[in-house]
């Protein structure tokens, strides 16, 4: 009976520090604050802000962008304060057809083979590579669309990235995580308190949170204000010990390890 006991005793103690346990860097989660489409109010309103905080971001750029035309140099001193430029694709090609009659038809998917798709994107990491010397990337799903025709083409491209973002609003555990399918919750006319909602759920379920901005004090339809942007900064930042804030690449990487010294 006592070794019983004392085998009971174990197994709650395991449940325990099981629980206890932090994952993330030491933290209760991790958040990824990521910037899509490479547009002015990334370098005009965002970039301040996360500079007077010290938080770093992914910004997935579209290397064909009208900012990246007119601004490059200020796109490329990015890297060098330490964020993260991610592959966006080269012209942001998306499926078109009903509800997306904005999609142009040459940068329509459904005029696209997969060949060209990866063309077009490992192009995208030569021009990136030009801007930071790096080789090491991560991709973002253009419109969250994964597939030319019934190809999923990322898995063509599984050695050029260590991670690939796409578009859904779920957060998952980091044994859950496929870093070729990265869910996020993208941002759309959410308040401050919304989107703190977001991070307090990812605290209490131990999950990775990706966040997905495009517009930020305008420049896009999908928007977020910019005191809404900043109180969710302000957040993030004052709590800093519970979550921990770094690029999609960084928390790939430690993803990536901590699945594989877990299996």
């Amino acid at each position: 009976m006592n070794k019983i006991f004392a085998l009971m005793i174990i197994a709650s103690s395991l449940t325990g520090y099981s629980q206890t346990v932090q994952p993330w860097n030491g933290k209760k989660c991790a958040v990824v604050l990521t910037y899509d489409d490479a547009i002015d109010q990334h370098l005009d309103n965002a970039i301040p802000v996360l500079d007077s905080l010290r938080l770093k971001a992914t910004f997935y750029l579209t290397a064909f962008s009208q900012s990246m035309q007119t601004r490059l140099n200020e796109w490329k001193k990015l890297a060098a304060k330490g964020y993260e430029l991610g592959n966006h694709t080269l012209y942001h090609p998306c499926i078109g057809g009903k509800g997306r009659e904005w999609v142009k038809p040459e940068y329509d998917m459904n005029n696209y083979t997969v060949k060209r798709m990866v063309d077009e994107t490992r192009m995208t990491n030569l021009f990136l590579q030009a801007l930071d010397g790096k080789t090491k990337r991560t991709f973002a799903f253009t419109c969250g669309d994964m597939k030319i025709g019934d190809s999923s083409f990322i898995y063509a491209m599984k050695d050029d990235f260590l991670a690939a973002r796409a578009v859904r609003a779920e957060m998952h555990k980091i044994n859950e995580i496929d870093l070729l399918n990265v869910d996020c919750y993208m941002v759309n006319g959410e308040t401050g308190a919304q989107l703190i909602e977001w991070a307090k759920k990812a605290m209490e379920t131990n999950s990775l949170l990706v966040i997905l901005f495009h517009g930020v004090g305008g420049g896009n339809a999908l928007n977020v204000s910019l005191s809404a942007h900043r109180e969710f900064l302000q957040y993030l930042k004052k709590n800093e010990k519970d979550i921990w804030i770094a690029p999609m690449l960084e928390v790939a990487e430690y993803v990536k390890k901590w699945q594989a010294n877990t299996r």
